[in-house]
């Protein structure tokens, strides 16, 4: 039985009642009809052939000689099996699970009622999920940043989702995808975001191989999509290790395509569409059954990962990412958005590398500045308005801070001959103010 709700790899998880009591034992009788039915399943389906047979030989001759016959623990038995069919070539797509409530939810789908019943539940899932958008937003300099940790099919409410992501970001003047916790999930999702940022004209994405059916399809741009098309856009790619599956391939076409820019770690290198099949009424097998073939480099990423082209810890990606963006947008800026790009220019080169400001120096800061108090505790410098709250300073030089917790807003210190005679707010709107200091002071040496 096959059950493909992600093309690939990324699958619904099931809401049935997990079992809390262990779970019968195997026996011998069953650890070889679950070994038997998986050799025939990859035999039958695997998109290799010739690979299926010599994996279902590897299985068959490891329990001839006994491997499996200590393993009484079924979900151990899953983990020995996966990491057994994996053996051969390496395919990450490839696991058994041992899954006897999801199986018999399955199995027990027999009527409308049903049916109805466990598209209610994975409905529910997805929206638990927000369809995979975990945020969205505008950071800095006017760059646009989406969290995607998964590749929902396109349903209705996930395409009205995806939709609602990508019409809130049309307006950014660069954009970030961020994809370093996205496992994978439906090429229909890849087509949707992917046509968001090109014109109407359809360009082609990817060619799928089908083994079972011999079959090939396509995935094209949509000719129409609600909204607002960015195909001027510059995109920005965040992988990591982790990206996999249908991640890959929307990195893999947008790489491939010279669509966008990607930062991060070479990604985790599994090409192959799949589904599950039942192979016994408590063991499942995730077979890839097809192939991505892109349309440019008439192969894919199996394997072997998609290489960034700027290759950075994932956890630097996204800072590395927004200079890059906001130094190209400097290029070619006019004098209206300038201020705003070096602006948020200034704080990403801080945090990338880090301004230590002697705690004397740190120390002189503090003082009455009119409304303003900056007060020095414990080795750090705060910042407070009359009748409002205290917020950490971070500084971006010696003598210019931002406010934790205050978007938009910095601080600047005023020093004349020596002397610290006031401070000056600045703001991302251009805008300005100044308050002079109760009582200068020196700066301390």
């Amino acid at each position: 039985m096959i059950l493909k709700y992600f093309l690939l790899g990324f699958l619904f998880l099931s809401t049935a009642a997990i079992a809390q009591e262990a779970p019968p034992p195997l026996t011998s009788n069953e650890r070889k009809e679950v070994i038997d039915s998986i050799s025939t399943i990859l035999e039958r389906e695997y998109v290799f052939p010739e690979i299926g047979k010599e994996i279902s030989a590897h299985l068959q001759q490891k329990h001839k000689d006994g491997a499996y016959n200590s393993i009484t623990d079924p979900i151990e038995f899953s983990q020995v099996l996966s990491e057994d069919v994996r053996a051969i070539n390496n395919d990450l797509h490839l696991r058994v699970r041992f899954s006897p409530e999801m199986i018999a939810e399955w199995q027990n789908t027999i009527s409308p009622e049903d049916s109805l019943a466990m598209e209610a539940r994975q409905r529910r899932s997805g929206q638990l999920n927000n369809y995979g958008f975990q945020e969205v937003k505008l950071l800095d300099g006017n760059i646009g940043y989406l969290n995607l940790t998964g590749f929902y099919n396109v349903t209705e409410e996930a395409g009205q989702t995806a939709q609602a992501a990508m019409n809130f970001l049309s307006n950014a003047d660069a954009l970030i995808i961020d994809l370093r916790s996205n496992g994978g999930g439906s090429p229909s999702m890849i087509q949707l975001i992917t046509s968001y940022l090109y014109g109407p004209e359809p360009v082609h994405l990817n060619t799928f191989y089908y083994r079972p059916q011999e079959d090939l399809s396509q995935t094209w741009t949509l000719p129409y999509v609600p909204g607002k098309r960015r195909p001027d856009i510059d995109v920005y790619v965040l992988t990591s290790s982790g990206t996999f599956s249908a991640a890959e391939e929307f990195s893999y076409n947008l790489r491939n395509l010279e669509r966008a820019t990607l930062i991060g770690e070479v990604t985790g290198g599994g090409a192959h569409p799949g589904g599950t099949r039942i192979a016994t009424d408590r063991f499942t097998v995730w077979v890839p059954s097809g192939r991505a073939i892109n349309p440019i480099t008439k192969t894919n990423w199996e394997g072997t990962g998609v290489q960034p082209h700027i290759e950075v810890p994932a956890d630097q990606a996204l800072n590395v990412a927004q200079i890059k963006a906001i130094e190209k947008l400097l290029e070619k800026s006019d004098d209206d958005s300038k201020f705003l790009y070096e602006w948020a220019l200034i704080g990403l080169q801080a945090a990338q590398n880090p301004v230590t400001v002697d705690k004397a120096l740190l120390e002189s800061y503090a003082g009455k500045y009119g409304p303003r108090t900056l007060s020095y505790e414990n080795g750090k410098l705060y910042y407070q308005r009359e009748g409002r709250n205290k917020y950490e300073l971070t500084a971006l030089d010696t003598d210019l801070f931002m406010a934790e917790g205050i978007s938009g807003f910095r601080i600047k210190i005023n020093v004349e001959n020596g002397e610290i005679t006031g401070l000056t707010g600045l703001y991302n709107n251009g805008h300005s103010d100044q308050n002079k200091r109760d009582q200068t002071a020196k700066i301390k040496p």
